[in-house]
């Protein structure tokens, strides 16, 4: 239980007076990090030391403390790389969608610092995506020892001058 301060008392003396106390109960006795050295104590100060320490608490990114537009921007220069791996047309339009509501809410009501942004040309996006796609490689063709395919013929026909130079 915690006194109140005497009137007569000026304010630096009450609150020593309560340390000196506590430390005469041993309140002070066998706390965590007891003989430690402070962290940091020796390092240069950094005036966004907290912010740093929150950021590697949580296991956020850096990006996570930029402001929106360049937030949504770095959204839209990654946004190829997602999609590659999106498995149907129907998915890239909707990642696609989802970006451009969000830009378009950020462009309403834009706060901070003015940087240009414009909306992801869904189009666009659908059709590198669809050039980037990864299609699985065609099955190679069954050889069967000792029989020719249709190549053997072409090239036949080649030298003896009926036919063209075979073909791949």
């Amino acid at each position: 239980m915690t006194e109140r301060k005497p009137a007569a008392m000026t304010f630096e003396s009450w609150i020593d007076r309560q340390i000196r106390v506590a430390q005469e109960r041993g309140e002070f006795d066998d706390l965590a990090g007891a003989g430690k050295p402070l962290p940091g104590a020796g390092e240069a100060h950094d005036e966004l030391w907290w912010v740093k320490g929150y950021v590697e608490r949580e296991g956020l990114s850096g990006e996570a403390l930029l402001p929106t537009p360049l937030r949504l921007r770095k959204e839209v220069e990654r946004l190829p790389e997602v999609v590659r791996e999106l498995p149907t047309e129907r998915a890239v339009r909707d990642t696609a969608a989802e970006l451009n509501r969000r830009i378009a809410t950020w462009l309403r009501t834009a706060t901070g610092p003015q940087v240009p942004i414009g909306l992801v040309r869904v189009d666009e996006l659908v059709a590198h995506w669809h050039e980037q796609r990864v299609r699985p490689a065609a099955p190679a063709p069954v050889t069967v020892p000792g029989v020719r395919d249709g190549r053997w013929r072409r090239f036949t026909r080649f030298l003896r001058g009926t036919g063209r130079f075979p073909s791949r």
